[in-house]
This record gives C-alpha cells, structure tokens and sequence, in this order.
C-alpha cells in the first residue's frame, strides 16, 4: 500500500542547448540504449553541470564524461560529446573532485568548444539514466532549448 505513491525524482539540464531524442544521437551506444536510458542535448554551453544532488562516483581521466549515483540509487551518466574520449582530455578543465557530494547545478567540466569543434567532434551530450532497469517511469519533461542547471528535463519515478 505504501508504494502506491512513489516519489517522482527530476533531472535538470546538464549543458545549455536544445533537447534531442537518444534515437538521433550519431552513436549505436547511446542511439541503441545500450548505455542506458534518457535524453541527448545538443549542447551550446561552455559549461557541465551536476543535474542532481549526487555523488561525483566518476570522472573520468579525459574528463570527457562524469557519472554520479544519486541517493535514491539512480546512476546517471553524462557523456560530452561523440568519441570525444579521443582527445584525450585535450579540450576539457575539471571543476570538481571525484568521489564529492554536488548539488544540482555544481559545475563539473568547463570545455573549449573552439578547440573540439575545430577537431571535428560534435558536443551532442547524452544525459543517461545508466540503471534503467531500476526506474519505473520515466518521462521527459522539456523540449526545445533549455539552461543548464535551470530547466528540469526528465522526471522518473524508481522501482
């Protein structure tokens, strides 16, 4: 009886940009779902926020993407860019520490998006819920352009 009424949790946007369905991103990995559930930005902001309050689990050492687990037990992945792991972290300024506590809206990495759009790789960043299979609902809450850290983009519900 008590688990009629499941909290809804929320996702704000990670980057600035305009929301793109998953099935539209240029790679099988996040087009697919393989990687997990959720939506894409195609970003116009310098600047990746935490889209909850969470901790920082992963950031990875070409700071390229950053995951964190929330405490409801959501892991949440947010991937910069196409193959951008192939810069080598070349492009991109870590803000914060691996492993901390963030509030939603704590920045996370900074990028030249001179440099890497130069270099030909394209800044659609997914924003991914990586443990779906946890999640009972999941919808999507803002279309069009949004502002980082500001526009909730995705509510869901967990099992």
């Amino acid at each position: 009886m008590f688990g009629l009424f499941k909290k809804d949790y929320e996702l704000f946007a990670p980057v600035s940009g305009a929301i793109m369905d998953l099935s539209l991103v240029p790679d099988a990995v996040f087009s697919e779902k393989m990687a997990g559930d959720g939506i894409a930005i195609n970003s116009t902001g310098d600047t990746f926020v935490a889209p909850a309050d969470g901790n920082l689990t992963v950031l990875f050492k070409t700071n390229h993407a950053f995951a964190m687990t929330l405490k409801n037990g959501a892991e949440i992945l947010i991937h910069i860019g196409i193959d951008t792991v192939e810069l080598n972290g070349e492009g991109f300024e870590r803000l914060a520490t691996e492993g901390t506590d963030v509030k939603a809206g704590t920045p996370i990495i900074k990028i030249n998006r001179k440099l890497i759009e130069d270099k030909g790789f394209s800044l659609i960043t997914p924003l991914l819920i990586t443990n779906s299979d946890s999640v009972k609902e999941m919808t999507v809450t803002k279309q069009g352009l949004v502002e980082a850290g500001k526009d909730k983009v995705i509510n869901y519900k967990v099992k």
